[in-house]
């Protein structure tokens, strides 16, 4: 009777470590995939404004050479 006892206890601490090492893992597992969903979300971020950044900076050229032809075009018909 008390063999039985002992190998119940055993039992019993076997799978209440089991179960642990388990739900630690599926902790583990769901922290993995949401620093991915994050790190993906920071890379789609980072490339808009990458993209922002670039169609900015044409925006300002295009400004830049429509300043340059109206002054261009303000010094050529001005009079001599």
């Amino acid at each position: 009777m008390r063999k039985s006892i002992n190998i119940f206890a055993m039992f019993l601490a076997m799978v209440l470590t089991l179960s642990l090492t388990s739900c630690r893992e599926t902790k583990e597992d769901k922290a993995e995939e949401a620093i991915e969903e994050v790190k993906d979300g920071v890379e789609d971020a980072a490339d808009e404004v990458e993209d922002t950044a670039e169609d900015f900076g044409d925006d300002i050229e295009d400004a830049a050479e429509d300043v340059e032809d109206e002054v261009e075009d303000t010094t050529d018909d001005s009079p001599q």
